[in-house]
């Protein structure tokens, strides 16, 4: 039988993976690539937000509605 390897990442290896990029890029690195991927992510949901609000309905400036009495 074939046995096929899957990749199961436990505590200890997120924890090697974490301290070999802290110790090939440094902190300082590591800490301006997560404020620019927060910046990101801040900025992509606030485009989202504005494109909601541009999909609204806008009354065109040329029609008035008349006023139900």
């Amino acid at each position: 039988m074939n046995r096929v390897l899957t990749a199961e990442f436990g505590l200890t290896q997120i924890l090697l993976v974490a301290l070999v990029a802290a110790i090939f890029f440094g902190g300082k690195k590591i800490g301006d690539l997560g404020k620019g991927l927060g910046d990101g992510i801040r900025n992509f949901k606030t485009a989202l937000k504005e494109d909601a609000k541009d999909d609204k309905p806008q009354k065109e400036p040329g029609k008035l509605e008349a006023k139900k009495e």
